[in-house]
């Protein structure tokens, strides 16, 4: 026979082993498409027109203006949709964005150059990287471990996104 203390022992080891997986659920409302707004540095996880979340955001360590070609450290403009998930991801959790769009690589072809590519939404700075300020990714949306869990949680692949300067 368990005692009353051992119960309540245990059932507080199980409550608590919950909260260390990254992966979380989720049973809310679907979420239709994501809105990024750079100046404002917000992320918005929309059910139809419905704000169901918003975040603040990290960008690339160039934020303004749109991702033009691999290494310019820029966030891409346009129109786009989630395209991958990677739950080993080196930021704790990502989700993939479609970049580059036809749009995108035309221009970087017309320049002879690359657009890049390996644009994510994903988790926070690593402990022991290089800070470089409050826009430190090399062109991707960040933020906070705990915020992309329940990002991840959320959004399924597919999803549209639109990201305004």
């Amino acid at each position: 026979m368990i005692n009353r203390r051992a119960a309540m022992a245990g059932g507080a080891a199980l409550a608590l082993a919950g909260c260390g997986s990254k992966f979380r659920t989720y049973d809310g409302p679907e979420v239709t498409r994501l809105q990024v707004y750079k100046e404002r540095r917000r992320l918005y996880l929309f059910h139809f027109s419905e704000v169901l979340e918003e975040y603040r955001v990290h960008l690339g360590f160039q934020a303004e203006g749109p991702k033009r070609f691999r290494g310019d450290g820029r966030t891409p403009e346009g129109f786009y949709f989630i395209d991958r998930r990677n739950p080993q991801s080196s930021f704790h959790l990502s989700l993939g964005i479609s970049y580059p769009n036809d749009e995108d690589r035309a221009y970087a072809a017309a320049h002879g150059k690359d657009p890049g590519g390996d644009i994510f939404i994903h988790g926070g700075r690593r402990r022991g990287k290089d800070p470089r300020g409050p826009d430190w990714t090399a062109g991707c949306i960040a933020v906070s471990d705990r915020q992309m869990e329940d990002v991840y949680a959320m959004v399924r692949t597919g999803t549209p996104i639109d990201i305004f300067a």
